[in-house]
């Protein structure tokens, strides 16, 4: 089974920028991690500072568009994995050490692979908690219809990947002097909590905000879209 891990850090913590001196430390911290991990990590990467991050919301046939990361949290994402396992406790062992984060761990209804992520942005979906529902429901399916009329518009622009179960089904998780700390359920701030994610391709901010503001959302969901670190960067 698919996981989605995302890695967060208190909102007023210093955000490194990829040609700092501090991200390259990260990255080297992260390197060791991938290494420990090795088949477990089927995908990921890191994001620019949240300073640059657009959330997107769509309200009563308008787009909506804030510079900034998703505001009612307080929590900033900095980054991704998607973990594979046969079940929920091998995978915690393996996001256990997922270096310098705060951990937002999602089982995933299904992952489409991503096969390059150079030039490429997370647009993070996210939803009131009460607008989540379950695989196999009617409301789910029709869902599932209206992304996939986004998917053919989009074509190849989409990279990659995959829907979440609703969010009692998530675990927060925190290692505090070695000591792993598990929490049912998403982070606790959250006023709307992840529902999927697209990986996907655009020339610029723009162009990336323009795609993602077509993806189909709730009325009170939102977009948050973030650029991905390119691994030759």
């Amino acid at each position: 089974m698919y996981y989605l891990a995302l890695l967060a850090d208190e909102k007023n913590a210093t955000e490194w920028a990829p040609d700092s001196p501090e991200f390259a430390v990260a990255v080297a911290r992260h390197q060791a991690f991938t290494e420990r991990a090795g088949s477990a990590i089927v995908g990921g990467g890191a994001l620019y500072p949240s300073a640059e991050a657009a959330t997107i919301r769509n309200e009563g046939g308008r787009t909506l568009i804030t510079d900034g990361p998703f505001a009612e949290t307080a929590e900033v994402i900095g980054g991704f994995y998607v973990l594979e396992g046969p079940d929920l406790d091998e995978v915690l062992n393996v996001a256990r050490h997922i270096p310098e984060a705060i951990i937002e761990l999602w089982p995933m209804f299904e992952w489409m692979p991503v096969t390059d992520q150079k030039g490429c942005w997370m647009a993070l979906l996210r939803e009131p908690v009460a607008a989540a529902v379950a695989p196999g429901t009617p409301q789910w399916d029709e869902g599932m219809a209206e992304h996939e009329k986004f998917g053919r518009l989009a074509g190849s622009a989409v990279r990659g990947g995959g829907a979440l179960y609703p969010p009692d089904s998530a675990t927060t998780i925190r290692v505090r002097d070695g000591e792993l700390l598990l929490t049912d359920g998403p982070f606790a701030e959250t006023a709307e909590v992840a529902n999927g994610l697209y990986v996907l391709a655009a020339d610029d901010r723009e162009s990336a905000i323009a795609l993602s503001a077509k993806i189909p959302v709730t009325p009170k969901g939102c977009i948050e879209l973030r650029q991905i670190v390119a691994y030759t960067e």
